[in-house]
């Protein structure tokens, strides 16, 4: 068995100082030619960020909130993988492991940890607690860089197996969202000898043939987000499919390109009404961009895309399958396309607020559905 150490997060000042002076010198494109959010991030909204960014965002005191959970790192495959895990005060917790995608992180879970840890502490039930393990995808994060091709999504699955086999843990739920989702349902079919079941808040069911005959209100709202995903939403997917190692100079030399491929998603997936400040803080948001631009992952994030944004997992999945519905994310599923393709659906709902970053901006509606979806799969 492989060694899992301990790890906190202790970025040195050079680092910081580095980024306020990259920050500094930035030459910026000019602004651009509409009123709108459709030419892509505004130049004014970047540039009062990166201000921010730059004079006002406290790493320090974010780097204390992040480093309030125990982190660990080992290695996989040859792949030192970082993870959070915070074990439940509840002996008989369910071990849970939840993956984030692209443009996230394992920020996007520090809301809900806790509560899914210890739900007696935040008014819940110990039946609904959580043994909580938080991988970071290798290249992103403080994960280890792929140096070879590989890294997709079947053997990133067959490491988190590997990985809650390590923490000893014969039995668990895998949850996840964006690649998250693909993450967990590659561990459900891979492998179901462990794996109890799985929650997801992407789930990708494409529609039947038979209900395109008679659309349901939501049925109509996806098949529209997935038009304006396909024109005027999944640039950033082609090239980060395509030739990641070309975007990824600009993205590690450039805090303010970093965060402005990020914040873009951010108001794009989010269920903001228009701006990303009304679902997310400043700073969690910078939080989130941190994540990219310390361990310089803009292009060894974006390679998780080369290597398998062609190859969707659709393989039968046998173990119990729970989906929240969320209004804004990218993907959505009715129960019937859901039904059509997941053998043991236990769980389906659509909630009435949130986005992409389920756990980022709804956490309370988050943690009531996975531990919904959770009593399902045990039964």
């Amino acid at each position: 068995m492989s060694q899992i150490t301990p790890f906190t997060i202790e970025i040195p000042q050079a680092q910081l100082d580095d980024l306020k002076e990259r920050l500094a010198r930035t030459r910026w494109a000019e602004k651009e030619t509409v009123s709108d959010w459709s030419q892509g991030i505004p130049q004014a909204y970047l540039k009062e960020v990166c201000e921010y960014w730059a004079t006002k965002y406290d790493w320090r005191e974010r780097e204390r909130q992040l480093n309030r959970f125990p982190q660990f790192k080992t290695k996989i495959d040859g792949l030192d993988i970082h993870f959070i895990h915070v074990k439940s005060p509840v002996a008989t917790a369910t071990p849970l492991v939840m993956t984030h995608g692209w443009p996230g992180s394992v920020v996007e879970f520090q809301k809900v940890i806790a509560k899914l840890a210890d739900p007696v502490a935040h008014g819940g039930r110990a039946e609904d607690a959580f043994h909580v393990v938080c991988p970071s995808l290798p290249g992103y994060g403080f994960s280890e860089k792929p140096s070879a091709t590989g890294w997709g999504l079947a053997k990133i699955a067959d490491a988190w197996a590997e990985l809650m086999k390590r923490l000893g843990y014969g039995r668990y739920i895998a949850q996840g969202g964006d690649w998250g989702s693909m993450v967990t349902t590659c561990i459900g079919s891979q492998h179901p000898e462990t794996c109890m079941g799985i929650h997801l808040n992407m789930a990708i069911a494409p529609p039947t043939e038979a209900s395109m005959k008679d659309l349901t209100p939501l049925e109509q709202s996806a098949l529209a987000s997935m038009d304006n995903y396909g024109k005027w939403d999944s640039g950033y997917s082609k090239q980060q499919s395509t030739r990641p190692q070309t975007l990824g100079y600009g993205l590690v030399d450039s805090p303010a390109a970093q965060a402005g491929w990020i914040l873009e998603k951010f108001w794009s997936w989010t269920d903001c009404n228009g701006h990303p400040e009304n679902a997310l803080s400043r700073d969690e948001m910078l939080d989130n961009v941190m994540l990219y631009w310390l361990p310089a992952t803009g292009a060894s994030s974006a390679r998780l895309y080369w290597e398998s944004f062609a190859s969707v997992p659709m393989q039968p999945i046998e173990v119990p399958v729970g989906v929240s519905v969320f209004p804004h994310e990218i993907f959505k599923a009715s129960r019937r396309w859901c039904e059509a393709r997941y053998a043991k659906l236990v769980h389906h709902n659509v909630l009435a607020k949130g986005g992409h970053f389920a756990a980022f901006e709804q956490p309370e509606l988050f943690v009531d559905e996975v531990r919904t979806a959770a009593r399902a799969i045990r039964g």
